[in-house]
């Protein structure tokens, strides 16, 4: 980027004092994530304590380093996904411990519930709660963070894939915590083992086969929610989520009927048949829609730049991934790493401006769109002097 890219940045307008009301809601704004997590945190000690003294501390181990693996994968696949206009951080890593401590341990206290009454009405508890029960809590669970972010945070929802990926990250951490349990009792139970038993082959069905197995089903919520925040019609905007948790209840309570009461043949039926062409088709509105996203960032570019919020000589820099990737290798090779993050908090900047300024134009950005566009712009504007310097 050099001076001749980079027009004068334009003095912000100064803002009005903020009033009483505005103080308390971003007093609260500070407070509420401290106390959230203080309280997922108490969560995760009451899970480590029900673990260590239900199997032990060294099966305990044993079960999260096996369930590291997958979870790693998984969630860098979700992030490599999530490239264009990257989710914050923090709330990335706040959905990840809401699903592995908030979601799983909720979903265990009404898992015990649905177990009492599946040997009421069915006298086996066990193979209720894991074909109905455990499948109607757990996405529930897993849904509440999603629609949290909808409600309180609908700017952060900019289409399908943000869905997507809140929910895998969400439904990664959740599988964590699950894994660890399961690994680290068929470790109590069978040790290690081989390929017919004990965690070794446990890990093949859950780490190598179906890594994706809960990020599948809750991003089917996901999707709804994310539909739900780029239409304007308001039935839409409730049936969408409705429909996409019903879907993935669905997913679930075959998956697990497969896994608990089906036979071998019935899991790779359902493995092959259920399971393969939704993951596929999963892809597919993955890929689709990052090309939705190109377009948008894309059709944004040129009247930014006509208001000079961004050089000319920049649109085709910023019209793609690829052409994002080369302007900062260009800048890491010549002027090293701190100048090449500038560039890509400016790059970030501009995707976050166009896609509200889209959402703007399709009537879906909400009542405050316009002082969120308003510091997008000095956000944009700072990012663009910093990279300038």
């Amino acid at each position: 980027m050099t001076d001749a890219d980079l027009t004068p940045t334009p003095t912000p307008t100064p803002m009005p004092a903020p009033g009483k009301k505005r103080i308390e809601q971003r007093r609260w704004t500070v407070l509420f994530p401290v106390v959230a997590l203080i309280a997922l945190a108490a969560a995760g000690l009451v899970l480590f304590a029900l673990g260590t003294s239900s199997i032990g501390i060294e099966p305990l181990l044993v079960g999260a380093a096996a369930a590291l693996i997958p979870v790693a994968f998984v969630v860098s696949a979700f992030l490599w996904i999530d490239r264009w206009e990257p989710e914050p951080a923090k709330m990335l890593l706040f959905a990840f411990i809401w699903g592995s401590c908030g979601a799983t341990i909720s979903s265990l206290a009404f898992n015990q519930t649905s177990r009492v009454l599946g040997d009421l009405l069915t006298n086996d508890g066990t193979t209720f709660t894991a074909v109905v029960g455990a499948p109607i809590v757990e996405e529930a669970t897993k849904a509440v963070f999603l629609i949290a972010v909808f409600v309180r945070r609908r700017h952060e929802f900019d289409g399908v894939v943000d869905g997507m990926v809140y929910a895998g990250i969400t439904a990664a951490g959740f599988a964590f915590t699950e894994n660890i349990w399961y690994f680290g009792r068929v470790f109590l139970e069978n040790g290690l083992g081989n390929m017919s038993g004990g965690v070794i082959a446990l890990f093949v069905l859950r780490g190598v086969l179906s890594p994706f197995a809960h990020p599948l089903f809750t991003a089917m919520t996901g999707i709804g929610v994310g539909i739900a925040a780029t239409t304007s019609n308001a039935t839409v905007r409730v049936v969408a989520p409705i429909g996409g948790y019903l879907t993935a209840v669905g997913l679930h309570s075959l998956w697990n009927f497969s896994t608990t009461v089906g036979t071998g043949s019935d899991f790779i039926n359902l493995y092959f048949l259920i399971m393969v062409p939704v993951f596929a088709g999963a892809v597919a509105i993955v890929v689709w829609q990052r090309r939705r996203e190109q377009r948008i960032v894309a059709g944004q570019l040129a009247a930014m730049a006509q208001n000079r919020w961004i050089a000319n000589s920049e649109v085709a820099l910023l019209a793609s991934l690829n052409g994002r990737r080369n302007w900062l290798r260009a800048v890491k090779r010549k002027s090293g790493d701190a100048s090449a993050k500038a560039v890509r908090s400016y790059q970030i900047a501009v995707t976050e401006l166009a896609f509200l300024r889209h959402r703007i134009e399709q009537g879906t950005a909400g009542q405050s769109a316009e002082q969120r566009h308003g510091v997008l712009l000095d956000t944009l504007h700072a990012a663009r002097a910093a990279a300038r310097r």
